[in-house]
């Protein structure tokens, strides 16, 4: 993130936690990288009560609540509505026309979370004060026809696809790791990253000597998204087993 964007949101996020110590207030939606800075600017702070959550269990854009002392952090606080979209099955629609769709209402990015596409189906996250807007006025996508309810039903559309990934690096080093899943050399792999052109748990990441773990998600601009689901056994000719995952 930028460090003036770093800056504004830290500005925003002072003005929340003011707000918060008499009544709950919300900052939000956040994409992932904003929630990393928003986590790591409130473990300095002391005595605040916060709580990310975008309205489903695996959600990547959330809202940042903040509590009072007198409130518990719940996610039932928070002001975010599910909207399901319906269409004919045979219409193929995807996240961008969902969201092209959304933003040409005129409206910002913030109130909208989540969009789960699915086959004739959609269920799309957003300010609960915004929702009754997007029901409203969300008749197409595109050219296709879809009908708008307020609510979503289980099990939710299926986010993400996968590519599993299995190999052996030299070490738990992030520019091993990165070189893996380039498919390129650890000394280019290192010019990525001091370039700034990965991101670690959504954080960036400048040091090729950095460890990684298992669970670590890794953003390589122009390359995807990955997750490191395992790291080891080491092989018979001591070099380490991994299993990652690419976001598809």
């Amino acid at each position: 993130m930028a460090q003036d964007a770093r800056d504004l949101l830290e500005a925003r996020l002072r003005d929340h936690i003011r707000l918060s110590q008499r009544r709950p207030s919300f900052l939000g939606f956040l994409d992932e990288s904003q929630c990393a800075a928003c986590e790591d600017l409130l473990r300095r702070e002391r005595g605040v009560q916060w709580l990310l959550w975008g309205g489903w269990p695996e959600g990547e854009r959330k809202l940042l609540g903040l509590f009072p002392d007198y409130l518990e952090p719940e996610e039932s606080l928070f002001p975010i509505t599910p909207v399901t979209f319906t269409y004919r099955a045979g219409d193929k629609l995807t996240h961008r026309d969902f969201l092209g769709s959304f933003m040409a209402l005129g409206v910002e990015r913030d109130v909208i979370g989540d969009i789960l596409v699915g086959e004739g189906r959609c269920v799309a996250f957003f300010r609960q004060e915004m929702a009754p807007y997007f029901l409203d006025n969300i008749r197409k996508i595109g050219r296709v026809g879809v009908k708008a309810e307020e609510g979503a039903k289980e099990p939710l559309p299926v986010r993400r696809e996968f590519k599993e990934l299995s190999g052996v690096v030299a070490s738990q080093r992030l520019d091993c790791l990165v070189a893996f899943l380039c498919k390129t050399s650890r000394e280019k792999a290192a010019g990525l990253i001091t370039a700034g052109l990965v991101m670690r748990n959504h954080r960036e990441s400048l040091s090729p000597s950095q460890r990684t773990e298992e669970g670590d998600v890794l953003s390589i601009r122009g390359h995807g998204k990955f997750q490191i689901d395992r790291l080891g056994p080491l092989t018979s000719k001591g070099r380490l087993s991994v299993l990652c995952r690419k976001y598809q």
